[in-house]
């Protein structure tokens, strides 16, 4: 039977989400324009957004954008 290797991540899923859309973006940056970097920015852009949903979620007294 395998065992599950387990770990504690030091940082949170949101601190780890953020660091990755920067360095991402710094990625992109360095690409020249074209459907690549697109992609990257947009994928930047997607994670950025999930983690401002998590934060809608977490906190409900939070009041939506108008």
């Amino acid at each position: 039977m395998f065992r599950r290797r387990r770990f504690k991540n030091q940082l949170t899923l949101q601190d780890r989400l953020a660091a990755w859309v920067k360095q991402v973006e710094e990625q992109a940056l360095r690409l020249p324009p074209g459907p690549e970097r697109d992609a990257l920015l947009k994928k930047a852009r997607r994670a950025d957004v999930a983690n401002h949903l998590h934060d809608w979620v977490k906190f409900p007294r939070l009041q939506p954008p108008k």
